[in-house]
């Protein structure tokens, strides 16, 4: 998570963003100046952190915000004026974004972005394990259709066929998927 994304209408409040994140050891930035540029510059890369200073030049900020949050796995957090926060918040918390109110304090902003850069790992963490639960389920659903096939071709039982890809896979040092995979592409076709 060591790439940010600095959305600010103001030039000098993305230079000062930046150096508060430089302190919190990000080191690799971008900045946009719109919600527009920053939408363009979301679909073709992705950022660990994106700081949004509202108001931008084009809207808010909360519904970039949240525009985010549905399309990036990036952390969000959204910069207000103390008298917009607790709108903004209701608007785009529930979502996972973070609303910090403006004048920024240097500690609350730096517990924030740790907080994001926690979220973020552990959303992270998550993420691998759904891949790796997805590949699991699909390599599942390919051992049972091998099966069904064998059940159906060969009228094996379900207790045959499922020891028959084991006694295959064993016998040629393959995965029982392996084994999957070369009979539903002897029987599919």
């Amino acid at each position: 998570m060591d790439s940010v994304l600095i959305v600010s209408s103001k030039q000098q409040a993305a230079a000062a963003l930046e150096t508060l994140l430089r302190a919190e050891r990000f080191t690799s930035f971008e900045t946009a100046a719109s919600a527009a540029q920053t939408r363009r510059i979301c679909s073709e890369r992705d950022f660990g952190l994106i700081v949004i200073n509202s108001p931008l030049s084009d809207e808010f900020g909360d519904a970039l915000a949240l525009d985010l949050l549905k399309n990036t796995s990036s952390g969000v957090m959204l910069a207000v004026k103390a008298e917009n926060e607790a709108a903004a918040d209701s608007k785009v918390a529930a979502f996972g974004a973070f609303v910090i109110s403006k004048p920024l304090n240097r500690q609350l902003f730096s517990k924030a972005v740790r907080y994001m850069q926690a979220a973020q790992n552990r959303m992270n963490g998550i993420r691998r394990e759904n891949v790796k639960l997805q590949k699991k389920i699909e390599e599942i659903r390919l051992i049972n259709r091998a099966k069904y096939i064998l059940m159906e071709y060969l009228s094996m039982t379900e207790q045959q066929a499922h020891r028959y890809l084991e006694k295959q896979a064993m016998d040629l040092r393959i995965t029982k998927l392996e084994v999957a995979k070369n009979l539903l592409s002897t029987y599919d076709s």
